[in-house]
C-alpha cells in the first residue's frame, strides 16, 4: 500500500469546495454475479472497497458534500473502429456494463434522487461528459475519488482532474484493483504526482 499522507485538514476538503466522485461501482466490476467475477477476477478487494465507499458516501451526504456517481455504459455497435480492433486483439473480450443489462447497475453506494450521475464511454470521468464545467460552475475545486478500478478508471479520472486544475484526493481503501500490485503502484504514482492519499475514515472525520 502506498503510504498515507498527513492527516487531512478539514479545510482541504471543506464541503462547499468538494465533490466525492464514486467511479464505476457497478455490478460487472464489483459484484459476484458480474462479468469480472465470472472471468475469474478476485473481487474480494473490490467488495471491501465498495463497502467503505458506502460509509464514505453517507458521511459526504451528511456534511453536504456533492456526491457524483460515475458509470461506464457501453452500447453494442457504438464502439469506434479503434476500440473494436483493440478488443479483437485481446481475443474479443465481451463488452462490460452494457446499457440496459444488470451488469451496468450500481452496486455498493447507490444514487439518491437529485444526485448527479455521469455516464462515460471510456476511462476518464471527464472525457466528453462536461463534468469539469459543471463542478467548476458550482465552485468546486477539490475532488475525493473512490471506486473501481484503481489503476484504470480511478487513475484515468485522477490524471484528467490534474489537467483540469482540481485538487485530487483519493480514499485509498475505498478503491481497489483485481491485483494488489496494480492498486499499490497506481496509488504511488498518483501520490508522487500530487494526489493526497488517506483512508476513507479520515475523510469521514474531516466532514464531521
Amino acid at each position: 500500500m502506498a503510504d498515507r499522507d498527513p492527516l487531512l485538514k478539514p479545510d482541504w476538503v471543506a464541503p462547499a469546495r468538494t465533490a466525492l466522485l464514486l467511479i464505476d461501482g457497478q455490478v460487472d466490476f464489483g459484484a459476484p454475479e458480474g462479468a469480472m467475477a465470472r472471468r475469474g477476477a478476485d473481487i474480494g478487494p473490490a467488495q471491501a472497497a465498495l463497502a467503505r465507499a458506502v460509509t464514505l458516501t453517507q458521511a459526504a451526504r451528511a456534511a453536504g458534500v456533492a456526491v457524483v456517481f460515475v458509470r461506464l455504459i457501453t452500447r453494442p455497435g457504438a464502439d469506434t473502429a479503434v476500440t473494436r480492433q483493440a478488443r479483437a486483439r485481446h481475443e474479443g473480450q465481451p463488452l462490460l456494463c452494457v446499457e440496459g443489462t444488470p451488469g451496468a447497475e450500481f452496486t455498493g453506494p447507490r444514487p439518491r434522487p437529485g444526485e448527479r450521475i455521469v455516464t462515460k464511454t471510456l476511462f476518464s470521468a471527464f472525457h466528453g461528459t462536461g463534468l469539469d464545467t459543471a463542478l467548476q460552475a458550482a465552485g468546486i475545486d477539490t475532488l475525493v475519488l473512490a471506486g473501481l478500478t484503481t489503476e484504470c478508471c480511478v487513475a484515468s479520472s485522477a490524471w484528467d482532474a490534474f489537467e483540469r486544475d482540481f485538487h485530487v484526493f483519493i480514499a485509498q481503501d475505498a478503491c481497489a484493483a483485481y491485483e494488489i500490485g496494480l492498486h499499490q503502484g497506481a496509488l504511488r504514482a498518483l501520490q508522487l504526482s500530487g494526489a493526497m492519499l488517506a483512508p476513507a475514515a479520515d475523510f469521514c472525520i474531516a466532514w464531521k
